[in-house]
């Protein structure tokens, strides 16, 4: 929803990018998706609205700070992904559990496949994109915010060692920013997953790769010559660098998708999908016949 807290005018060009923000985060929404600042800036500069710099950037951020504090633009249209609230669910009446119990059931529809299948991606911001397609395929998603901690690698790790020991094949589909540290990242997370799972992984970098540059287009930027890695990639790529935010979302939900399904068994997760249907239609029998 709009809600005002402060009484600001705008120029006419600030009015002008106010109205273009409404209609990208409008696609968006209806397409049921959620954008952050920083995807809506790359769409800004994808359409050739404003130059790729980061005075544009800080610029836009804080034209659309302002136009949301004075109620131009929907609070729940783009999200800090980086500050989640946590609280307990709660329930007026039994029946009500019942329903919700039955409306949220779901089966491991994985557990008949013959690989462990999980998402990992770079950056964060990337949630409100990626994790629809996950909860709809059922596969774990990580945002790995950068180099992911030893914690977490160990963790994963240990969920795929025990994958493989029920006779499936790890795979990660990987996504990360075509930069040194981005290109990087996708060694640091095989070599880290294989010697905390003890064994071999399968990690797919699904994005960003160069030919999905040479096809998309997205905005370049210098890459960091104060990155340890800027030799080996300026020797490999040249001196741009790309990142995933500037892919079009529609795009890299695509692109996550298909790299799923192409790793399943197709007549295997159809006759996963009839046994969950039959016992969500179970639950949901129960939640009707519950007297109080």
């Amino acid at each position: 929803m709009k809600e005002s807290f402060i009484d600001r005018k705008f120029s006419a060009a600030s009015a002008a990018l106010i109205t273009t923000a409404n209609e990208i985060l409008g696609e968006y929404e209806a397409a049921g998706y959620d954008l952050s600042v920083r995807q809506l800036y790359y769409q800004f500069v994808a359409r050739d609205i404003i130059p790729n710099t980061v005075k544009s950037y800080n610029s836009l951020a804080s034209l659309i700070s302002d136009a949301r504090k004075a109620g131009m633009i929907d609070w729940q249209m783009i999200l800090d992904r980086g500050r989640v609230t946590v609280a307990n669910s709660h329930w007026r009446t039994p029946k009500e559990i019942l329903q919700s119990a039955a409306q949220s059931f779901a089966i491991d529809k994985w557990l008949t496949q013959s690989r462990y299948v999980r998402v990992m991606v770079e950056k964060q911001a990337l949630e409100g994109v990626l994790i629809p397609v996950c909860e709809e395929l059922d596969v774990p998603f990580l945002a790995n915010k950068g180099y992911c901690s030893d914690s977490t690698m160990y963790r994963v790790g240990k969920e795929m060692q025990a994958a493989r020991r029920r006779g499936k094949e790890p795979v990660v589909i990987y996504l990360g920013d075509h930069d040194p540290s981005g290109i990087d990242m996708t060694r640091d997370v095989q070599e880290r997953l294989e010697m905390y799972s003890h064994g071999d992984v399968d990690v797919q970098r699904v994005a960003l790769n160069m030919p999905q540059v040479e096809e998309l287009q997205p905005p370049e930027n210098p890459a960091k010559a104060t990155d340890s890695r800027f030799a080996a990639y300026v020797e490999r790529f040249g001196e741009s660098s790309w990142e995933l935010d500037a892919i079009e979302p529609t795009q890299l939900a695509a692109i996550v998708r298909a790299a799923i399904i192409g790793n399943r068994d197709e007549d295997e997760w159809d006759e996963a999908v009839e046994r969950e249907e039959r016992m969500r239609d179970q639950l949901q029998q129960m939640a009707e016949d519950y007297k109080p």
